[in-house]
């Protein structure tokens, strides 16, 4: 080979090793896994709701251990927050219509109802409680899974990072620094943390990333050898209810972590296993959070719900159990809007559970 092609060689295997390190940069999402080929297959898309950039809505609660829910405070808090939490709900299902059928409509109806609520800035102005700042963290954590689901479509243009990526990274920004003002280590950082990792993870921003990673690390630093979570164990007879609320994004950020080469799962002497494991065994019998509170508990009430199980997909994947699987079973329903709606591996086949 004489030297002018050698010098071509080498600046092309830069190039190329380049574009290879660059696209190993890329933080990967549990749905990357699959790839969706594009259907004709319809899709009915919700008419577009604008909303305001503030959210005014209060808690529930009516006791100093949250856990009394108060009706009157309840209708209120519904009404102010439903149309925040129905944007979630109609993006998530058409997400989870994309990745059962393919249906380019439905991808599109989940981008267009973004672009929306993106240039409507939702959520960016303000939050007139910490009710408020947990509704924001809920439903653009749900938004920006769901934007994971979509991705590979090729429908998202260069245009849309434009437009979505800033709305995404400044709410995500904006719950931060509300979790940052001395909030409590308790579930509710950690759906932060899934917050922050999913809209990372969508936007390519190691700072979100990492800050995601940082509550998981927190969250698991709570888990007493017996599994049990100490902010959770004071909520009466919600105690088991938020444990499992509490467990739901810390698996969730375990699995991105872990397919972006960070083995979360292990940390900590496999804590977030010990969670896994009380819990599993509150929802096939409470005694032992009865018995630690002093008060009966309301969960569970009949078969597993979705906001109490689904998480559980994921960690069947990788950890195997005979008592998971027999409560995934009997769950009805898979899909749990805070969490983006249907979990990674579910497949067309079982896509009726999560409706």
């Amino acid at each position: 080979m004489n030297r002018r092609l050698l010098r071509v060689a080498v600046v092309i295997g830069v190039i190329v090793a380049a574009c290879g390190s660059a696209w190993a940069a890329h933080y990967r999402s549990p749905w990357d896994a699959r790839n969706v080929p594009l259907t004709d297959v319809p899709y009915t898309c919700p008419a577009v709701v604008h909303l305001s950039r503030d959210l005014t809505t209060e808690g529930f609660y009516s006791d100093g251990k949250s856990s009394v829910i108060d009706p009157a405070k309840w209708k209120a808090y519904a009404e102010s927050s439903g149309p925040y939490k129905a944007l979630g709900e109609h993006v998530v299902d058409a997400a989870d219509a994309y990745r059962a059928s393919g249906s380019r409509a439905a991808a599109e109806c989940a981008l267009n109802l973004m672009r929306t609520a993106a240039r409507d800035g939702v959520f960016t102005g303000k939050m007139s409680s910490r009710q408020a700042y947990y509704v924001q963290g809920w439903v653009i954590g749900a938004v920006a899974l769901s934007y994971l689901k979509v991705r590979d479509t090729g429908l998202a243009a260069s245009a849309d990072e434009k437009l979505l990526f800033p709305w995404f990274k400044d709410v995500a920004r904006q719950t931060i620094g509300f979790y940052e003002g001395n909030h409590a280590k308790n579930n509710h950082l950690n759906w932060a943390g899934l917050e922050a990792i999913a809209v990372g993870t969508a936007t390519d921003d190691k700072s979100l990333f990492n800050w995601g990673v940082g509550t998981y690390r927190v969250g698991v630093d709570q888990i007493q050898p017996d599994g049990s979570l100490p902010e959770e164990m004071r909520r009466g007879q919600r105690a088991l209810h938020y444990h499992l609320y509490a467990l739901a994004p810390l698996v969730y950020i375990a699995e991105f972590g872990e397919v972006n080469g960070l083995h979360l799962y292990a940390e900590r002497d496999h804590a977030l296993a010990r969670l896994v494991h009380l819990s599993i065994q509150g929802l096939e019998n409470n005694e032992y959070f009865a018995k630690a509170t002093g008060i009966a508990q309301d969960t569970p009430h009949g078969m597993p719900a979705a906001e109490q199980i689904s998480w559980a997909e994921i960690w069947q994947s990788r950890f195997p159990d005979p008592a998971i699987a027999k409560l995934l079973s009997e769950a009805t329903s898979m899909s749990y809007m805070y969490l983006g709606g249907l979990p990674p591996g579910i497949h067309p086949s079982s896509a009726s559970r999560g409706k």
